[in-house]
């Protein structure tokens, strides 16, 4: 028997809930691949459930779910339980506005950059912004800190941009770096890589294994990116008993929810809102304005700012929780009618 608690379950977090759970450890289309007390199985979505009502959540990798074993089939899904954190993005594909999972109940988001030329703040602040709307701990890992050069300046950057966060420069081929890593890699302990193509995730993954989990690949000279080498969500178990949960490098973070990430991400630019002289203040040339006086002393860099103004800009939505939980529920139903759609058509 699969003790779950050395897959991160928490059994005091789900209380009333005995048997029959398991742990979603990678997406592959409508199958899940789980971990459960009898070990690896595969599971399907109860149609009634999911299909029909849409009001569940639709699993993803790191979810906790209760199932209905089958020893000789796939198991089926029957519910998944309520989230302790959870990492969403906007869906990238063309006409289909909708908020698209990536992760769940991980405790540390591993904000993975290289420090090559695709080494980016606006990015940084980007992935930081949702990192914390998650509900985890973020730490910035800076890859690649054997390439040669100064990487001394790239580092004073990130950590401006990061505050409160631990900023740490890693080299997944000679060690460097790896040890300030360890403390998060704790038994029963989730994290979670977030990254764009290239920076090295699946290098330092396969690193901190100890073997190659997962394929690397070439990074283009002229700008510093690479291909993505991991096509699908997938939860590791390291051998020290860590999980480590790795994604596709994402060439677009489309922002979806960012009510609280904002204020945790860029606590140096809210702590001048709701100081100007007038309430309905657009922070352009009224005066009175806390942000452009914050500005012209140099207490507030202009670049923050607009980093702050451009991420609130581009979130689908950051209304109220109400608000929040009825377009919550929308989504759910739209999610279900397309995925009904998609059976009937066979893809």
């Amino acid at each position: 028997m699969i003790d779950l608690r050395e897959f991160g379950l928490c059994p005091e977090k789900y209380p009333g809930e005995t048997g029959g759970i398991a742990r979603v450890t990678a997406v592959h289309k409508e199958r899940y691949e789980l971990i459960c007390e009898q070990g690896k199985c595969y599971g399907r979505l109860k149609s009634s459930v999911y299909f029909t009502a849409g009001e569940e959540e639709f699993p993803t990798v790191g979810d906790f779910v209760k199932i209905s074993f089958n020893p000789v089939g796939d198991s089926v899904i029957l519910h998944t339980l309520p989230r302790q954190t959870f990492f969403s993005r906007r869906d990238p594909t063309p006409g289909y506005p909708l908020e698209q999972a990536v992760a769940a109940n991980f405790d540390t988001v591993f904000v993975v950059q290289s420090l090559n030329e695709n080494f980016n703040i606006g990015r940084l602040e980007r992935y930081l912004t949702q990192a914390w709307q998650s509900g985890a701990q973020p730490v910035v890992v800076l890859t690649k800190a054997d390439l040669p050069g100064d990487h001394a300046p790239k580092l004073t950057e990130a950590r401006a941009a990061a505050p409160g966060v631990e900023v740490v420069a890693v080299s997944a081929k000679t060690g460097e770096g790896l040890d300030a890593l360890r403390p998060y890699l704790l038994p029963g302990k989730t994290l979670v890589f977030l990254g764009s193509s290239g920076v090295g995730k699946s290098s330092l993954l396969n690193r901190l294994a100890g073997e190659e989990l997962m394929e690397t690949g070439e990074i283009r000279k002229e700008d510093g990116r690479g291909r993505h080498t991991t096509t699908h969500r997938q939860l590791f178990r390291l051998p020290g008993g860590a999980l480590v949960i790795d994604t596709p490098g994402m060439r677009q973070l489309g922002m979806w929810d960012v009510t609280g990430g904002l204020g945790e991400a860029f606590p140096d630019v809210e702590q001048f809102l709701g100081k100007c002289k007038f309430s309905d203040c657009r922070h352009e040339s009224e005066p009175g304005c806390a942000i452009r006086r914050a500005i012209a002393e140099g207490v507030l860099s202009p670049e923050r700012w607009e980093s702050y103004r451009k991420i609130h800009g581009e979130a689908m939505f950051s209304g109220t929780k109400e608000d929040l939980r009825r377009k919550k529920q929308l989504r759910n139903k739209q999610l279900a009618k397309n995925m009904r759609q998609k059976r009937k058509a066979g893809l």
